[in-house]
């Protein structure tokens, strides 16, 4: 991995999960002294940022992360929702055994964390569950597809809704719902929950 390429990777993560919130200003001298850099890498990954669309440029004040708002809110959700629900019903018709097993064995994972009151790790194993089955579906272009909406919109760890109790059986239930139609070759039905599953999440979202 280069420096800029590190750089990059460090600030997208801290910005996709708002450890760096919208508004804040980033400083190229201040950025690189903190991740033992160079400016020149810093100044590379700063702009690809902006291609992203994560950050903006003002005239003297620099690079600031972009605040994003309610409208901005139902739109990431939505755009998640088709993406997401049309590479499962791709997945549907593509999905191998080994692959269904995986898929298995991650919700798994997760449904036995969420036993144990590991809350905390349910949100990143539902990231890498949607986009494993996205991949799955459409692995030439839709699983590149979204993982740059997925990166577009700041989501802060404590916003995710499975931290809430209320949420995480409704939700691991849903995934139950996407494998079994996933198993069943069903597209209709897989893209058919994955967008209410989604889309629900959203209204979670909106409400806290």
């Amino acid at each position: 991995m280069s420096k800029a390429e590190y750089v990059y990777t460090v600030l997208l993560e801290e910005i996709r999960s708002s450890r760096i919130p919208g508004g804040t200003a980033l400083r190229a001298g201040e950025v690189a002294k903190r991740l033992g850099v160079s400016v020149t890498p810093v100044r590379e990954a700063l702009r690809r940022l902006e291609k992203d669309r994560l950050i903006s440029y003002e005239a003297h004040h620099g690079a600031t992360v972009i605040d994003l708002g309610d409208e901005a809110l139902a739109e990431y959700y939505g755009l998640r929702a088709v993406v997401e629900g049309l590479g499962a019903r791709l997945a549907a018709s593509r999905i191998t055994p080994a692959e269904l097993a995986e898929l298995r064995e991650l919700h798994a994972a997760m449904a036995e964390d969420a036993a144990r009151g590991r809350n905390e790790r349910l949100g990143e194993q539902s990231r890498r569950f949607h986009l494993r089955i996205v991949d799955i579906g459409g692995p030439a272009f839709l699983g590149a597809h979204a993982r740059s909406v997925r990166n577009s919109f700041p989501v802060p760890a404590e916003a995710s809704l499975w931290l809430d109790e209320t949420q995480v059986r409704a939700q691991l239930e849903a995934h139950e719902g996407i494998l079994a139609a996933l198993e069943a070759g069903d597209g209709e039905r897989a893209e058919r929950v994955m967008i209410e599953h989604v889309r629900n999440a959203g209204d979670y979202r909106q409400r806290h």
